[in-house]
């Protein structure tokens, strides 16, 4: 249901980076209809197109179909808290089964922690989860507001019921070790990197992270090594760009760590 939003840190301060959300293609729907979908249909490709749409639409009286897709663009067009306004207030309010609620609760959590606004996107996420209690999406994304929150205890226990509801799950493996980290039980993030990387010696996040984790444990010529690997596997990625600074920190020695 919903992206992934975690952060990785760097050998040094600031450590932490948070990922912008797109506003998915096809994003799921609450309602049907015509003009609903002729909405959602512009999202991709010209958000404010979509809400210049919406807005007249919802004059008109288009209902919970119309706000949803003005909060969806509102997000699309660069106003993430505005959009997840308007989509809380759908699912507080609108005539839509519980299923469509936890959906809007969950895109508006995504578009708070794009705003930096955890303890909102905590929030969401208890409501929606509520709602929904086998979405491991959920779990994952409120494990990121409260790490965020520095409540990685609390994350870690979400990470895990996300890791039951959905045992693969490469990025809550990841996400979780990052937690493990923060709270300097490095053996059990090895362990949870390890699950990732040989199952996908290519993931860059978990790369990023064992990189991080060797740092740390006084292993720089493989810290240099899973971060180069890392940033080589999508060089165009934000989890690139944070390899190249932990490089460059490595590079430049203990005394500008």
């Amino acid at each position: 249901m919903v992206a992934l939003w975690w952060w990785q840190a760097s050998p040094a301060p600031p450590e932490d980076a948070v990922a912008e959300l797109p506003v998915p293609p096809f994003p799921p729907r609450i309602t049907e209809g015509k003009d609903y979908e002729a909405c959602l249909a512009t999202l991709a490709d010209d958000p404010a197109g979509a809400l210049a749409t919406a807005d007249s639409w919802l004059a008109k009286g288009g209902g919970d179909g119309a706000a949803h897709c003005q909060g969806l663009a509102l997000i699309g067009t660069g106003k993430p808290e505005a959009g997840a306004a308007v989509l809380e207030h759908v699912a507080e309010t609108g005539k839509v089964p519980p299923m469509a609620r936890a959906l809007l609760l969950s895109q508006a959590g995504q578009a708070r922690l794009m705003v930096a606004q955890p303890a909102k996107a905590l929030a969401d996420a208890s409501t929606a989860l509520a709602l929904s209690p086998a979405d491991a999406d959920l779990f994952i994304m409120r494990a990121t507001a409260e790490g965020m929150l520095d409540r990685y205890r609390d994350a870690i226990t979400d990470l895990s019921d996300a890791l039951r509801l959905d045992a693969p799950r490469a990025d809550a493996l990841v996400a979780r070790a990052v937690m493990y980290r923060k709270l300097n039980e490095l053996a059990l993030a090895q362990v949870d990197v390890g699950r990732v990387l040989s199952q996908d010696p290519d993931n860059a996040d978990a790369l990023l992270e064992r990189g991080i984790l060797r740092q740390r444990l006084g292993d720089e010529a493989g810290a240099q090594s899973d971060w180069q690997h890392a940033r080589d596997v999508d060089p165009n990625s934000t989890t690139a760009d944070l390899a190249e600074q932990n490089l460059s920190l490595l590079e430049a020695g203990p005394e500008r760590r």
